[in-house]
């Protein structure tokens, strides 16, 4: 797995790539704050109910949380899965956040 940084992934969105996005965060966490992600706890993940993501399988998915810990194993169990090309956003939205309020 790789991982990508913040600015890589702001600039990525900012010149209107299609990504694969994906929130391995809680629902109470994602209603707080997000990015726009698809949202698909880590434990649905560890039980392998990834259905929904299937078609991703051969696509880049870039992999977030809060702090980069849930989304890098998240991204460990996908890849044995099967999914080719996942990413983990360093920092997760802690990192994020900090890159907003540093940009303001």
């Amino acid at each position: 797995m790789q991982q990508i940084t913040v600015q890589e992934f702001k600039k990525r969105i900012d010149a209107g790539e299609q990504l694969n996005i994906l929130d391995v965060r809680e629902q109470h966490e994602y209603d707080e704050f997000n990015i726009g992600g698809k949202l698909l706890p880590l434990g649905r993940i560890q039980s392998m109910q990834v259905g929904e993501i299937e078609d991703w399988k051969e696509q880049e998915i870039i992999i977030y949380c809060r702090s980069g810990a849930r989304s890098q194993t998240a991204g460990m169990y996908l890849e044995t899965m099967g999914f080719t090309n996942t990413k983990n956003l360093d920092g997760g939205m802690i990192a994020w956040q900090e890159q907003e309020r540093a940009v303001k």
